[in-house]
């Protein structure tokens, strides 16, 4: 079984976890950058190369890019895909939740809670937003963040509105959302991996059956294979605050104790073969 792993960083902690699990398990793994590809594209008939030479086979294809993300990579993905290789979630669904606007839009659509968001692009409307989200403080997100970046807690409408005054002369879009009080500080990290839940972490607390059905669904709806999602505690249940389509190895493994990526690698070991 020949998995691909697409990443911008080999040495990293998450893949180098999956470099001596695919050993340990005995299947042949290369980490490959989707920047250092050729696409080809002849009639019905796509190929890929590195360096000029066609690209060796594949069985699996694993992206693991994280916030390096960009649309040559996910045309790599689709590109693989056209040939006919198995993906371990495919570019729709990454696209779909590199898109925090589109993201919040499906879990609303399939009735999964999320904090109280509007989206604005001008200054006029601002004092209405921070009404519809429940008042100050309030997380501000930017609509291109991922795990943790561009997302700020921000205090009163002075601060607000100097930050907006940047970050929409920068180009930026962005959510504004209700501050989840009850949860400032701690939230759920669940990995879902084809349809169920592996593992999930905050402090302390268990993972009780809301959190996992509500992860489950998430995943599901952005038609992510693994995810991590994340989840606020707030008195209503959890609240959906973000889906992750490559979830870092690190934390995870440490608080749960549980081997999390030779898990990942058996399912796509699994879907290789299929």
């Amino acid at each position: 079984m020949r998995i691909r792993i697409l990443a911008r960083s080999r040495n990293n902690y998450s893949n180098r976890r999956f470099r001596e699990e695919a050993k340990a398990l005995g299947l042949q793994l290369q980490v490959t950058d989707p920047l250092e590809l050729e696409l080809v594209l002849r009639r019905k008939e796509p190929m890929i190369f590195r360096n000029g030479r066609q690209l060796d086979s594949t069985d699996v294809v694993l992206p693991r890019m994280g916030a390096s993300i960009t649309n040559y990579a996910l045309a790599t993905l689709t590109q693989f895909e056209m040939m006919g290789v198995p993906i371990v979630n495919s570019p729709q669904s990454i696209q779909q939740t590199r898109d925090k606007l589109r993201c919040v839009q499906r879990m609303t659509l399939h009735d999964i809670d999320i904090p109280r968001t509007v989206i604005i692009r001008h200054p006029s409307g601002l004092d209405d937003a921070i009404e519809m989200v429940g008042g100050f403080p309030i997380i501000l997100k930017l609509l291109s963040g991922t795990q943790g970046v561009g997302v700020m807690l921000v205090e009163n409408m002075t601060t607000l509105t100097s930050t907006l005054d940047t970050l929409w002369s920068l180009g930026q879009d962005i959510l504004i959302q209700e501050c989840v009080r009850e949860s400032i500080g701690r939230d759920v990290r669940v990995i879902v991996i084809g349809g169920e839940v592996v593992g999930g972490v905050a402090s302390e607390i268990s993972l009780d059956d809301a959190y996992v059905r509500t992860a489950v669904a998430a995943a599901r709806i952005v038609g992510l294979d693994v995810a991590g999602v994340d989840l606020l505690e707030s008195s209503f249940g959890p609240k959906v605050i973000e889906v992750n389509s490559s979830p870092g190895m690190e934390g995870i493994e440490a608080a749960t104790g549980k081997n999390i990526v030779r898990e990942i690698l058996a399912y796509a070991a699994e879907k290789g073969e299929r």
